[in-house]
């Protein structure tokens, strides 16, 4: 069983990078992507306590070769609405700001730091995903940075690229 962590600021390209080594690796293996953005409780309850213990059961059933669920955040409605059941898999990564938290690297997992400025990330963020979260970015931006402060994830990576 194989787990990665792609973690890095908002906007720095990690989905992408999933998407990719899904790919490749999927050829001839079982692969799973979880998106934090899925597992995070809204913008302010995201990078929390709550968050690690759920990556804590998700990494624990992973490396047990186990089936889990998940519960799935929706944006539009502010609420868990829906579940998503995960399979035992080779591969699993885990993609988004905090994806790569001690909690993961401590289960194993090889971690990928995407290094970015904030201001260009921000920008590529609100072209995705238009400028009505402008507001929600400016904090998210303080709450990612004291979250990567705290965890030390950037300095935990096995790989660190830069966009």
């Amino acid at each position: 069983m194989t787990l990665v962590a792609i973690d890095g600021r908002a906007g720095a390209g990690k989905t992408t990078l999933a998407s990719i080594l899904e790919k490749q690796w999927s050829t001839n293996q079982t692969v799973t992507v979880i998106h934090m953005d899925d597992l995070y409780d809204g913008w302010d309850n995201a990078l929390t306590q709550k968050l690690t213990l759920t990556l804590g059961k998700i990494v624990s059933a992973h490396n047990s070769g186990l089936a889990f669920t998940i519960d799935i955040f929706n944006w539009n409605s502010m609420s868990f609405d829906s579940t998503r059941n995960i399979d035992p898999v080779d591969i699993l990564i885990l993609e988004g700001v905090g994806a790569g938290q001690k909690v993961v690297r401590d289960a194993g997992a090889q971690l990928y730091w995407l290094d970015i400025e904030p201001e260009i990330g921000i920008a590529r963020v609100l072209r995705r995903d238009g400028d009505q979260i402008a507001e929600h970015m400016k904090k998210w931006q303080i709450d990612q940075e004291l979250h990567f402060l705290r965890d030390k994830t950037r300095e935990n990576a096995e790989h660190i690229q830069s966009s």
